[in-house]
């Protein structure tokens, strides 16, 4: 895991690019827990694209964010930040 600071970007997986966007957020069913998987690179959001629950007929990219902006949305919207690598294995919890 590199070091990342509120300057540092991110990936994320968003929902309808270009129009009414959002981030894409997850729940963890067995532990309740609400979680935004975020990537250190956008070779691995890809790769863990097809692992996320998704809407049909919904359309899904991964974008950068900065990740001071990733850490405020999550915040205001209760989310857990999980650093996730190509696999969808955890790499890092984070909660801001």
């Amino acid at each position: 895991m590199s070091k990342r600071d509120e300057n540092s970007w991110v990936w994320v997986v968003v929902e309808n690019p270009d129009k009414d966007e959002k981030i894409v957020g997850q729940l963890d069913e067995k532990s309740g827990i609400s979680f935004i998987p975020a990537f250190e690179s956008k070779e691995n959001g890809l790769l863990c694209m097809n692992l996320l629950a998704r809407e049909p007929g919904k359309t899904y990219e991964p974008q950068a964010i900065l990740y001071e902006e990733l850490a405020a949305y999550a915040k205001d919207h209760r989310f857990i930040i999980f650093f996730l690598d190509g696999t969808g294995k955890i790499t890092e919890k984070i909660e801001v």
